[in-house]
């Protein structure tokens, strides 16, 4: 069994609350530093686990801990784990200041991974005797002091992801050329798929929420059944034009985003109607609107 140790450690002063999961009260500190060393204490539960605490007024020689008190925390009762256990654990040590009624906290905030080959973990410099003994830090009062344990067990939810990029993203390009823009009459429109993706552009030719009856909505929309298995996002750089016919201008909109199949994505405010209508602006022209798309795949995101 092998300990690990820290000497990073952090007093955080004034806690009210009490320790959360175990406490020990140690009267005649100095006969059990002069005497008995190690103090190891009743098994406690936190964590739906089996801990007790050790602590060595002395310090952890064998850790260079001399001249502090070292703590660690061990875990108990492993033989009832299963094969290839493991536990993650934030632990956290107090102190009682008996003048102002408050638990300083003494920690350094990592996390400790727990496995049949390391059940013990602590701080080897938990404290200097130095400070401990000042009579103005209240640690120590009549010979008697008190500590105080958190433990602290993080879940592995066993999820996560795996982003594969392409090297040589390619881009595919789709025009959508609407006649009689005047006559459309429903709330949406969808283009036909385009792309290895069948990729869709989906057109409110009279916005939606904010945007209804003051600008066209125009976004990209990935159909659910257009993906590989076993991937669960794309990652998509992409380009939306309304096309000018007069000049060459028109109006666009680009960005980069996560797209899960099923999902849409562009701007509700794509383009106000006023500007879509004025005839200087080459955007409407003979009652036609040309949208074009630019789509490229940048990577690929699955499940880990």
């Amino acid at each position: 069994m092998k300990t690990e140790e820290s000497n990073e450690v952090a007093i955080f002063k004034g806690r009210d609350a009490l320790p959360s999961h175990y406490l020990v009260k140690i009267k005649s500190f100095s006969l059990l530093k002069a005497s008995v060393g190690i103090y190891e204490t009743s098994q406690f539960e936190a964590g739906g686990f089996n801990w007790r605490l050790h602590i060595d007024p002395n310090g952890d020689s064998n850790k260079n801990g001399e001249n502090h008190i070292s703590i660690y925390l061990e875990l108990m009762e492993t033989s009832s784990l299963p094969v290839g256990w493991e536990v993650n654990v934030i632990f956290n040590f107090l102190i009682y200041n008996q003048l102002e009624d408050k638990y300083d906290s003494l920690q350094d905030g990592r996390v400790r991974r727990y496995h049949a080959m390391k059940t013990k973990w602590g701080i080897t410099k938990c404290i200097d005797l130095k400070s401990f003994h000042d009579p103005l830090n209240g640690y120590l009062i009549d010979d008697t002091c008190i500590f105080g344990a958190e433990v602290f067990v993080v879940k592995c939810v066993s999820k996560g992801e795996c982003l594969s990029m392409i090297k040589e993203p390619a881009a595919c390009y789709y025009l959508w050329k609407i006649t009689e823009f005047s006559k459309l009459i429903n709330e949406t429109y969808e283009s036909e798929p385009f792309g290895d993706y069948n990729w869709k552009i989906l057109l409110y030719p009279n916005g939606c929420h904010e945007a209804k009856d003051n600008s066209i909505s125009i976004f990209l929309t990935l159909p659910n059944s257009s993906v590989p298995d076993g991937t669960t996002k794309l990652l998509v750089k992409y380009t939306l034009h309304v096309k000018g016919q007069m000049d060459g201008g028109h109006v666009e909109f680009e960005t980069t985003r996560l797209f899960t199949p099923g999902e849409n994505w562009g701007s509700r405010k794509f383009l106000s109607l006023h500007k879509l209508k004025d005839q200087k602006q080459g955007l409407l022209v003979n009652d036609t609107c040309i949208i074009e798309a630019e789509v490229t795949v940048l990577g690929l995101i699955g499940t880990e």
